[in-house]
């Protein structure tokens, strides 16, 4: 047989030899099977870019293949004419082992070859006893019209005698169509040869780099999964001295990755394609329209429809119009752009930037006139698209602030001066706010056009703007009548603002809605702030309004603990901490007062653990510069915790930690209540008295203040004024529920000490009637040991406020520490199970462990006779040292005792001590 191509030359020997693996190889079983499965039929394609791993896989099956003869390997030249092409397949099919019929003959000439060749060689091949799987390599649409329509003839007309697995950067010319609606073709595309996770771990592994997850995942992440990629970076990383610190910063274009790409992508295209990828690769996406608009030619939709087909590292976004670059291809064209052509990505983003802005395409825009660095054509953008709030909430918001970071400071004209003004109130930075909003005005008394832009200084947009903003830069606590004319003026520029626009930006009227409730709340005026905020939350829904949804619902949550309605309080809490999950809203988006709420709850509930872990919560989400308002009641709060865990000092501290200057009168009447409670709790009546007496308002107390005084003067001995000053506070619901329940206990504890037992208990009994719905516990926490020795004398009274004494939830995966609430006021975000009464705060006790596994309650072993009265005793909700005195036994020996019972009992607290015993029919 004649070894000759139809030219004379030699057959090249290297053609029909398969690549050597890789030295380290990534083992692909799945994809393995899968080429196993498809040379079982006509037709396997394995497709992808450069570098993918297309030949290395295909030359590692046909390698390991099973099949009973070995498959036949061919390397396609890009230039073999079609007669070169089918003598080189006839000596892969003879080095193979097949047996053609001598009548199949041979190529003569290597322009072509006759029908009659392509039909005796595909009876030929049906005739064989065994079917010849033909691998070509590189079978690229290079190839001539005749060559694929003679290798698609004798796969038809082989009769099973032929298996093809074709591997290529592009799909070839067969009609692959035809041979997918007969299912008879296998497909490995781009896709499938994306290394995985764990591929990519594996080959790192095999170069001796042991990569973190995260580290993987970064890696995956900036080369998409594309084999030589990962290769090329693994390559590099073992040249590293820290892996990890290489995958973090390294840049494409400055690694042999910029060579193979230049090389074997860029390079292999011809001029006008190579013009419009340097164009194109200064934008995230591009249309076939875009790509016209960079290039100044008509040719777009066809050059780039054919780079996604020839794989060449750009690909069809889903099934729209739209093309994305690798993000590694782009990177080092933007690379190639700047070295080849110096100045012109600037105005390659311009011209994107007022293409996309054009066709409505907003954010893209902004962000081309960004990296243009025209900033008056960015802010205009914004701010005529009455897009200033979606710097303040949404999916976007993000993107447009680091648009906007590089912004010089103090760029001149008004709406660079806005969008400042709002990316720095999205950083909770008011002074700067302010500044820009100064700039602003200045910028529109002056009148002037801004700068070439399409703004108009003064049209409607720019002036909403303004307004818009400045209610947002109201503090919450500061003067709250210059924020309600901002928003009037506001509400009033809306309407004359197109309404299909409107429409489209639901998150202006939801975040002024918001901000005015949160300014309403911070002035104290609780009816106003709940009209705004309960206004806000029916105009979130909407993408868009996650933010200020959240945000409205924690201070509706802060209004209604205020109010006293702790329940109503949790409920909102919950509902934004929900709504924030949801939507997966940033924790720097998260304004805190959901958990400040929820602390403030559970304090009152004397939950002293939940309400430490929500004050943590709220206090982070903060941050280090709240608003004022908001820092009294946090600190307010904070306050209540401490001192209820017996530390006055750090009490004291948190409130004096409040900056006093231009505290609104009642932030300094919050924080002497709260001081005069630490000082009441430190036992140091006089420094409770003198610390209200700092805010003595001229007309009289206020019902909050005024029981405070009461407590004050009551812990003085003076019970007399006591009572008087309890006549500030009305007896109908004008005051919170836990100010009339505060004063009705204190009513009952001046006629205890007078020896008024009647009006005593009758008293008592209104207060525990008005504190039960809202199980207020850690009022008679604080009240001493009366309470106790009160209910231990009315069993029927005890009976009937047994909530005092509540059963504490049980741990679970989901809330290992025990902290949620059964009755439904905490939820799993929820505020917690309130201590029980009896604990080692005095009336409260912390939280019980929950059942065990199957789910009943367990005896260790016997109590002791001893135990079983401090137990009985505990339950009679005496505390350490009055159990001690009627035993006469020391404290320590008591807490001896107990410690015990809690191993006994399998629980950690007195009041789940308690609870379990009665389960277990001890009591």
């Amino acid at each position: 047989m004649d070894h000759r191509a139809p030219t004379g030359d030699p057959m090249l020997a290297a053609r029909f030899a398969p690549p050597a693996a890789p030295k380290l190889l990534v083992h692909r079983p799945e994809l393995l099977k899968r080429l196993t499965t498809g040379a079982r039929g006509p037709l396997t394609l394995i497709n992808g870019p450069a570098g993918s791993g297309k030949t290395v896989l295909t030359a590692h099956w046909a390698a390991s293949a099973g099949a009973p003869r070995p498959p036949v390997w061919l390397t396609v030249e890009p230039d073999d004419a079609p007669g070169a092409f089918w003598a080189y397949v006839l000596e892969a099919l003879h080095r193979s082992g097949a047996a053609l019929p001598a009548a199949v003959g041979r190529p003569t000439r290597a322009e072509g070859v006759t029908r009659s060749f392509l039909v005796r060689l595909a009876d030929g091949l049906a005739a064989s006893p065994q079917p010849a799987v033909l691998v070509l390599d590189q079978f690229d649409t290079a190839q001539p019209p005749a060559t694929t329509e003679g290798l698609d003839f004798v796969l038809r007309h082989a009769a099973g005698g032929l298996r093809i697995v074709l591997t290529s950067r592009s799909d070839s010319l067969l009609p692959l169509h035809r041979y997918r609606a007969a299912g008879e073709i296998t497909e490995i595309r781009q896709a499938d040869l994306r290394f995985t996770d764990a591929d990519a771990e594996a080959l790192l592994g095999e170069h001796g780099l042991d990569v973190s997850p995260a580290g993987i995942r970064l890696l995956m992440e900036r080369t998409e999964g594309w084999a030589a990629g990962v290769r090329l970076c693994a390559l590099a990383m073992q040249r590293s001295a820290d892996p990890e610190a290489f995958l973090r910063q390294f840049a494409a274009d400055r690694t042999t990755i910029a060579d193979y790409l230049l090389t074997e992508v860029l390079d292999a295209q011809p001029p006008p394609t190579q013009d419009l990828l340097l164009r194109v690769c200064v934008t995230d996406r591009v249309h076939p329209d875009l790509a016209d608009a960079l290039t100044g030619r008509d040719d777009g939709a066809r050059t780039l429809a054919g780079l996604a087909r020839d794989n060449a590292f750009l690909e069809q976004i889903d099934a729209s119009a739209w093309y994305r670059l690798h993000p590694l291809f782009a990177e080092v064209l933007r690379a190639h752009l700047r070295q080849r052509c110096p100045g012109l990505e600037p105005r390659l983003h311009g011209r994107a930037a007022r293409w996309l802005a054009r066709t409505g395409r907003l954010t893209e825009a902004v962000l081309q006139g960004a990296a243009a660095g025209d900033w008056q054509f960015a802010a205009a953008q914004v701010v005529d698209d009455l897009a200033i709030g979606r710097i303040l909430t949404g999916l976007q918001a993000d993107q447009l602030g680091r648009a906007f970071a590089g912004m010089p400071a103090g760029t001149p004209a008004v709406a660079p001066a806005l969008v400042d003004a709002a990316c720095r109130l999205a950083e909770r930075d008011l002074p700067g706010c302010e500044a820009a909003l100064l700039r602003a005005d200045a910028a529109l008394a002056d009148g002037a056009p801004a700068d070439g832009s399409l703004t108009d200084a003064n049209g409607p947009a720019v002036r909403f703007g303004r307004a818009f903003l400045g209610v947002l830069a109201g503090r919450p606590g500061d003067d709250v009548t210059a924020t309600e004319r901002a928003a009037a003026d506001a509400d009033r520029l809306l309407r004359e603002l197109p309404p299909h626009l409107l429409a489209e930006r639901p998150e202006l009227r939801a975040l002024m809605l918001a901000h005015l409730g949160a300014v309403e709340l911070g002035a104290g005026r609780l009816d106003r702030a709940e009209t705004a905020l309960t206004a806000a939350v029916a105009a979130c829904g909407p993408p868009g309004t996650e933010s200020p949804h959240c945000a409205a619902l924690g201070s509706l949550a802060l209004t209604e603990l205020l109010r006293g309605r702790l329940r109503q309080a949790a409920g909102h809490a919950r509902a934004a901490l929900a709504a924030a999950e949801r939507s997966a809203l940033p924790p720097e988006r998260r304004a805190g007062t959901d958990h400040l709420a929820l602390a403030g709850v559970a304090v009152e509930q004397d939950d002293l653990p939940a309400a430490r872990a929500h004050w943590d919560l709220a206090t982070s989400a903060m941050g280090p510069r709240p608003d004022p308002a908001t820092a009294v009641r946090a600190a307010v709060i904070g306050a209540r915790i401490a001192a209820a865990g017996g530390d006055g000092d750090a009490a004291l501290a948190a409130l004096r930690a409040v900056d006093p200057e231009r505290l609104p009168a009642w932030a300094a009447d919050e924080l002497a209540v709260a001081g005069s409670a630490v000082h009441l709790a430190r036992g140091d009546a006089a420094a409770a008295l003198a610390v209200l007496d700092t805010v003595r308002a001229p007309d009289g107390d206020q019902p909050e203040h005024a029981v405070a005084r009461a407590r004050a003067l009551l812990a003085a001995g003076r019970g007399a004024d006591a009572a008087r000053a309890l006549e500030a506070v009305p007896g109908d619901d004008t005051a919170a529920t836990p100010v009339r329940a505060q004063a009705c206990l204190l009513h009952a504890q001046i006629a205890a000490a007078a020896g008024d037992s009647r009006a005593a208990h009758r008293s008592l009994g209104e207060a525990l009637a008005l504190a039960r719905p809202e199980e207020l516990r850690r009022m008679f926490a604080e009240s001493g040991t009366w309470v106790r020795r009160t209910l231990r004398q009315d069993p029927r009274l005890a009976r009937t406020h047994s909530w005092l004494t509540p059963r504490a939830p049980a741990r679970t995966a989901r809330d290992p520490q025990g902290v949620g609430d059964p009755q439904g006021v905490g939820g799993p975000q929820g505020v917690g199970g309130p201590q029980g009464v009896g604990g080692p705060q005095g009336v409260g006790g912390p939280h019980a462990d929950g059942p065990h596994a199957d789910g009943q309650p367990m005896l260790v072993e016997p109590l002791s006779a001893r135990e079983t009265e401090v137990l009985r005793k505990a339950a009679e909700l005496l505390s350490t040292e009055e159990i001690a005195a009627e035993l006469y036994v020391s404290a320590n020996t008591v807490k001896t005792h107990l410690k015990s019972i809690y191993r006994k009992l399998c629980v950690t607290r007195r009041s789940a001590a308690v609870h379990r015993a009665q389960d277990l029919g001890m009591l």
